[in-house]
């Protein structure tokens, strides 16, 4: 079932692929949603659950495609596969640290930080030119972020503080697994998903059961159909067809596609929690948005491949 599932998002053309990356956007908007529901267990033992669950999900997959995983290529990048499957697993804790301090839309947005991360840090690793604009667009995103913490107005909640903190902690692990992949050349992309998840799976057990141990018997029926979701279709459906559409758009499309996921997340926020944003924390998040799309945006046609 999982192959036929995997194979039928393979996409035919360009027009099919912004579909599938617009499908998979929308979905992964809906993470902070159903992460709700499984408030009986902890954020680290549903880091645990994803990645375990992934890890045999894909190696099922491997197995029923007869397609046979390269471990002399594995060596080639095992320091940056190590350091990024543990990247990944830090970036899921805090990522699930934050739905549950703050709202889903703060959470998010916090989240959404990474790529102006990136953007500032990759011209240093990679010697990349750093432009005008890049510079323009960091500081601008950073007022955006001071604007959502409500410097300017009054000092948040102690869980709205907590919940950004852990948000914008994420992002950092987030931006680090991003750099990270850039320097992993020697696998193909579901391949490098089976190691990583397996890794993060493997750096998440035992600081399971060495913190608030597990509790997955403590999960109601919708508890389980939550995870079960965030385990199949947001880990490995939409990972698998978010990678597939990559390579057939531009920079451009990626970019605006990619809007998708937190406007999904603060729909949710506002219209199934009744979570609100104050009047600077809307014009924070208008900041960051805008600011990051112009930057990803080029102002000629981009070549086709991944952003």
């Amino acid at each position: 079932m999982l192959t036929l599932a995997i194979n039928s998002l393979r996409c035919a053309s360009p027009a099919s692929a912004r579909w599938q990356m617009l499908f998979s956007m929308a979905i992964f908007g809906t993470l902070g949603f159903f992460s709700r529901y499984t408030s009986a267990i902890t954020s680290a033992e549903l880091s645990f659950y994803r990645a375990a669950a992934a890890t045999i999900l894909i190696g099922s997959w491997f197995l029923c495609s007869r397609q046979s995983l390269s471990w002399r290529h594995l060596q080639k990048d095992m320091v940056f596969m190590l350091l990024s499957g543990v990247a990944l697993a830090i970036n899921w804790l805090f990522m699930f640290e934050a739905f549950r301090h703050t709202s889903i839309s703060l959470a998010t947005i916090s989240y959404y930080f990474a790529p102006v991360l990136v953007t500032i840090i990759c011209p240093f690793l990679f010697h990349e030119r750093l432009t005008a604009k890049q510079v323009l667009c960091f500081i601008m995103s950073t007022l955006g972020l001071g604007l959502i913490v409500n410097i300017a107005d009054y000092m948040p909640g102690a869980g709205d503080s907590l919940g950004i903190f852990y948000g914008l902690l994420a992002a950092v692990f987030y931006a680090a697994f991003i750099i990270l992949n850039k320097y992993i050349c020697s696998v193909g992309s579901m391949e490098r998903s089976f190691y990583q998840f397996g890794i993060a799976a493997l750096i998440m057990l035992p600081y399971t059961a060495l913190t608030d141990g597990y509790h997955l018997l403590d999960l109601d029926l919708i508890g389980w159909s939550s995870l079960a979701f965030i385990c199949l279709i947001h880990t490995v459906i939409m990972h698998y067809a978010y990678f597939q559409a990559l390579g057939q758009l531009t920079g451009q499309e990626v970019a605006i596609l990619g809007y998708i996921d937190p406007l999904v997340a603060v729909f949710i926020s506002y219209f199934f929690f009744n979570e609100t944003m104050t009047g600077s924390q809307i014009l924070g998040a208008l900041i960051i948005f805008g600011f990051t799309l112009w930057n990803e945006l080029q102002p000629f046609p981009a070549h086709k491949g991944m952003a």
